[in-house]
């Protein structure tokens, strides 16, 4: 069976108060729309066509990876309307799948069951039970049970407000039928829009059945018109991903306070996470790893058996077997360190590599380096890569110690085991074993006296 799904993207969004179309709006960092898009690429056989609308530049410059094709509702005139934007582009032994780009938790078992009661006797119509239904068209059902129509909610007689089951809007037919009563839609009605809904009318006048399926949870369905719904469905979002992550056995301190912005691909057992993490992009985390509070990790490999303390920045970095980083540490993107090395406090680095039991523990800036294995860098260590127009690449060879406050000055190379001299400033090659400082000699001056703040008169 192929499958067209046309997604429907083309309103503002008043109600979000923003410049920024409403299907731009983001959940766990990616926009509503590419939500949607992501659940209808994993059906088979399936063509994506997008309806857009407002802000129609911004959101196919924002969103133009897709693999869909574009239909431009140059004027927004009902939801019957933007679907027959893409009439001619439907064919006739297609099942249909009517989407919403705002409605971006929609689970893919959901949609599956919703296009099984998909045959040509059959339209099939996902519907939800609802405490309070305001804003939301009213199933309406005869004696038997069967749903006859949908009344929109201004269009509703009082006795069909009364109805608690909703519709979403989200509905799968046969091509070749849908194509007819897009041809047959008014706009009689108190909005003076072309409803797709009225479809439904006009398939039980052809003796269609109308077979509905309902969600698990009514968050799958919601729509985010304002900033307070978007904020409801992230955080549904977040606790899905977190209750996900504790099934493969991931200890999360509070599950409230975490936050997945992306992926894990690889994921191994026995790790902890303490409170308000965010990970985001790309990611793997090894087995019996340690992430601290309040740490951003960002598209970056952590291995097995790492520390990570609180408070620390991790960016397309990659950090070794063993090893231990923070609190308040910055690994800025192209950092690799080997294994069992140590990052300390305030120390940031920068398209970097640090070889195994190298440490780095205190208030230090490495950037543009290669550092060998078994290296001490003690506090206040600067690479000085950058000189105003160029950057320069500093070489610490293994087993070499850096002594406190110095400035290592690129291009330059600390040979084997050589020591500098706390608070150098080094411009030159450092030879291997040997002791290398730049210091002034330190006088005292005999008779001086600390200058007196002057009364003032």
């Amino acid at each position: 069976m192929k499958i067209t799904t046309i997604i429907l993207a083309a309103g503002k969004g008043t109600r979000m108060r923003s410049e920024l179309p409403k299907i731009l709006h983001k959940i766990a960092n990616r926009p509503l729309l590419q939500h949607v898009y992501d659940m209808s690429r994993q059906l088979d056989y399936n063509t994506i066509k997008i309806v857009y609308g407002h802000g129609a530049d911004l959101v196919r410059d924002t969103l133009k990876d897709l693999d869909a094709a574009w239909i431009e509702q140059k004027q927004q005139l009902g939801t019957g309307h933007a679907v027959q934007q893409v009439s001619d582009q439907i064919t006739d032994t297609d099942t249909v799948l009517i989407l919403y780009g705002d409605v971006p938790l929609l689970k893919l078992s959901t949609v599956k069951a919703l296009i099984a009661n998909v045959n040509d006797k059959s339209l099939a119509l996902l519907t939800v039970n609802l405490n309070d239904p305001t804003g939301y068209g009213r199933i309406v059902r005869d004696a038997s049970g069967l749903v006859t129509k949908i009344v929109e909610q201004k269009d509703a007689s009082a006795s069909e407000q009364l109805i608690r089951e909703g519709n979403t809007g989200i509905m799968a037919v046969q091509g070749e039928k849908l194509k007819k009563w897009l041809h047959l839609l008014t706009n009689n009605n108190a909005q003076g829009e072309y409803y797709l809904t009225d479809a439904i009318e006009l398939a039980v006048a052809d003796g269609m059945t109308i077979i509905t399926n309902q969600p698990k949870s009514a968050d799958e369905v919601l729509g985010v018109n304002n900033r307070i719904q978007l904020s409801h469905l992230e955080r549904v979002y977040q606790r899905e991903q977190a209750d996900l992550l504790m099934e493969q056995g991931v200890t999360l301190m509070d599950p409230a306070r975490f936050d997945l912005r992306g992926t894990i691909e690889q994921l191994g057992i026995d790790i902890i996470v303490d409170v308000n993490v965010i990970i985001e992009g790309k990611n793997s985390i090894g087995n019996n790893v340690k992430i601290g509070a309040n740490t951003h990790i960002k598209n970056s490999i952590i291995s097995d058996n790492v520390e990570i303390l609180a408070n620390c920045i991790i960016d397309n970095a990659v950090i070794g077997e063993g090893s231990k980083v923070g609190p308040y540490a910055r690994l800025r993107p192209e950092t690799v360190l080997a294994e069992n090395v140590h990052i300390g406090n305030f120390v940031e680095i920068k398209k970097s590599s640090v070889a195994a039991a190298s440490k780095i523990n205190h208030l230090s800036y490495i950037g543009d380096a290669t550092v060998g294995s078994h290296v001490n860098i003690g506090a206040g260590t600067i690479t000085c890569n950058y000189d105003g127009a160029n950057k320069f690449r500093t070489i610490i060879e293994d087993g070499a110690f850096i002594g406190s406050d110095t400035q290592l000055v690129a291009p330059v190379t600390i040979g084997k085991n050589a020591t500098i001299g706390a608070g150098s400033t080094i411009t030159r090659n450092s030879p291997e074993n040997q002791l290398t400082l730049s210091r002034v000699k330190q006088v005292s001056i005999t008779g001086w006296q600390r200058p007196v703040k002057q009364e003032k008169s």
